[in-house]
Order: C-alpha cells, then structure tokens, then sequence
C-alpha cells in the first residue's frame, strides 16, 4: 500500500515539476505580491559586438547576449556600447513569445586605411560585388591600366592583393580611360570594355577581356558587340527567372510583372526592387507569422519607388530617400550614400545610423564581404593627385 501511494506522491510531484518548466519555458513567471501565475514576454538581446548594455524604457536590465523577461506590453529598446553608436527600436512584446533583436553596433571612429597607390581615376564593382574594378592613369607607362581586386574574404590577408587584367599599353593609343565603360558577362568571368579616343575624331572600340587573369591581347568585338550583349542578356534574364521561381506561390508568377530587381541580398532571402506599376501584393504566409519584424510595412506599391520585399516573413518595406543602396554582407542592413556621408540601417529602412562622415569621392561606394566600406579618397587634393582606393573599418 506504501509503495502505490509513494508512487502516487511521486507521480503528482513530477507531473508538476514538469507543468512548471513547462510554464518558465513559456514565458510564466509567478507574482508574489498579487499571488499568481502572470504571462511574460522574452526579450533575446543580442549584438555585434556583443557585452553592450541593454536597456528598457530607460532602465538597465542585463547586457548582450542574454534574455530579458518583461510583461507584455510597448517598450523602448536600447542597446549601448562605449564608442559605438547605440541600437534603438520601439518593440511589442506580447506573453509566451520570444522577440529576438541582433543590434549591429558600428565604432563612432571608424579606422581609415589605404588599399591602393596607384592614383585611382575610376573604380567599379561587378553585379554581385565580387570584383572590384580600378583604372589608373598617372602617366606611370608600367602601372596605368585596368586592375582586379577580389572582394571576398581571404584569411591570409587583411586586403587581397592587386591584380592587373591589362596595360593601357595594351590599349590602342591616344584613349581616355576615364571614360571605359565596363560590362560583365553573367558569370563575372569576362568583360566588354568600352574605350573611347582623347579627341572627337577618335572612334570608340569595344573589347573583351578577362576578369580574372591578365590579357596582353585584347579581342576586339566592336562588330559583333550587338550579339554578345544579346545573348549576355538573356543569360541574365534566365538567371532572375530562377531565383523568382523560387518565391512562394503567387508571388513567384507575378513578381517578374512588378518587380524590376535591383539586387538580392547574400543570402538571397531579400529583395530590393522598384516597382514596375501599381499593385497590391497579396499575403504568400497564412496566417501570419507571430514573432515577425514589427515595423509597418507597405504591400501597396507605386510604379518607380524603391521596395524590400523580405520571402521569409513574407513582409514588404518601402525604402526612402536613397537610390542605388547596397547589401551589408549579413544580409539584415542596407549601406547609404548620403551627400555628405555614408550611412546604414535596418533592412526594413528602420533605425538609419551615419557611420562615415570624412571626406570621398561620392562616384564610388562599395562594401566588403567582411563588412568594411571602400571609398575613394583625395589626402592630397591640392597637390593636384589622384584619389586612391581606402578601407573604412566600420567592424
């Protein structure tokens, strides 16, 4: 009789130990003063980097990365860390859920270091921003040409070394270089270059060369040019119809009709696109997610304005006042080029922080896979120099 009841005992202990976990793990939390059992909401605080201080309404409740259990409600989220611009954002934080924020907290003086010294007239970046093409033209015969600079992490190098893809020797005489037009092939494996004489009379030439290797013997193509953009094109449009069948239904049937693609983020989850016309885009995840990105969004998009259309939550933002942003490398936060500075923010167009405020050359922006900026840059402007390709240390 003993050994029943003792299991009896042992049963009801369990199953309430367990209910309680159960309840901690949800989010309940017992109140003492009022005797119950309450809902609470989690806040899971996170940054880069992390050991920054959180606070709540004002109020400091841990540091990154732990939790923050509050009650539910409307909260002012703030994230700080002594010599980095600080993490804001109004969030609504409802019981049994758990609201996750990954603050990305940028030095307040950003380190500045030279990548280049060739005196650099013109520099460009490839469609996915893998390459990063430089023209130099300072009279130096031996270093005046087209270069190569691989955007991607090397763990053997802070910056990946030059590569010279061809001499203006190599070039027909008498070009203007800071006038070549560049084109990339699909792949990113060739390019067409477009050269054009110093003086009127001059005509212009295409060519093709490689990307990735040094070419002493241009190809000239100027005949057959028409051709080779054509079928460049359509490789292209095969490309984009690919990733846009891989949308959720509907929207990966009426997105090549709205969506004129300006790019993807790396990992491809996000797209930044102006619309083709008016349109309401309809709900792809039913019902809702729960823990989605609170900021409002806008699915009633106007022809020639600039969108976010996020396929994972399933959520649309309209990105203001910027033209042509770019990707951060992880994927949650869109680079600015301002008149006077350059600036990032949330993927959403949320919580915009100016990271750079020095002098550049406001024809090249660039960021790089492990998240610094490269800009072009004059310190010596009234000697009459050439700007030069610098890192800006933002990570």
């Amino acid at each position: 009789m003993k050994f029943f009841l003792y299991r009896a005992v042992f049963g009801l202990i369990f199953i309430f130990v367990l209910m309680a976990v159960i309840a901690l793990a949800r989010g309940y939390r017992p109140n003492i003063t009022e005797r119950k059992l309450e809902s609470t909401g989690i806040l899971v605080a996170s940054s880069s980097p992390d050991g920054a201080k959180v606070y709540v309404n004002g109020k400091l409740e841990g540091a990154t990365n732990s939790n923050v259990i509050v009650k539910p409600g409307m909260y002012d989220i703030e994230i700080k860390k002594d010599g980095y611009t600080p993490w804001k954002k109004r969030l609504s934080i409802k019981g049994e859920l758990v609201i996750k924020t990954d603050a990305l907290l940028l030095p307040q003086n950003p380190s500045l270091s030279p990548v280049t010294s060739l005196g650099v007239i013109k520099a460009l970046t490839s469609p996915s921003g893998d390459k990063v093409i430089i023209l130099s033209d300072s009279g130096d015969v031996e270093k005046d040409g087209i270069y190569l600079l691989e955007n991607n992490r090397n763990p053997l190098s802070i910056i990946n070394p030059l590569k010279i893809l061809i001499l203006k020797t190599h070039l027909p005489q008498n070009i203007n270089l800071n006038s070549v037009e560049v084109e990339f092939s699909p792949d990113e494996k060739e390019m067409l270059i477009t050269v054009e004489g110093i003086d009127s009379q001059s005509l212009s030439r295409v060519y093709l060369i490689s990307s990735e290797e040094k070419t002493l013997k241009p190809i000239d193509v100027t005949a057959s040019v028409d051709t080779i953009r054509l079928a460049w094109e359509k490789e292209n449009q095969k490309i984009l119809s690919r990733s846009l069948a891989t949308l959720k239904k509907p929207l990966n049937k009426i997105a090549p009709d709205i969506f004129d693609v300006v790019t993807f983020s790396p990992n491809e989850e996000k797209i930044l696109y102006r619309a083709v016309k008016d349109f309401e885009i309809p709900l792809v995840i039913k019902p809702r997610l729960i823990a989605r990105n609170q900021s409002p969004e806008m699915r009633s998009i106007q022809k020639g304005n600039l969108y976010m259309y996020d396929s994972k939550e399933d959520m649309n933002f309209e990105i203001k006042n910027t033209e042509s942003p770019l990707w951060y490398p992880d994927s949650s936060h869109l680079v600015i080029q301002g008149k006077d500075n350059i600036s990032i923010m949330d993927y959403d167009g949320t919580n915009s922080r100016v990271v750079y405020s020095g002098p550049f050359e406001k024809k090249f922006v660039e960021v790089t896979k492990d998240g610094k900026l490269f800009i072009l840059l004059n310190l010596n402007s009234q000697k009459g120099t050439l700007p030069d390709l610098y890192s800006v240390g933002i990570r």
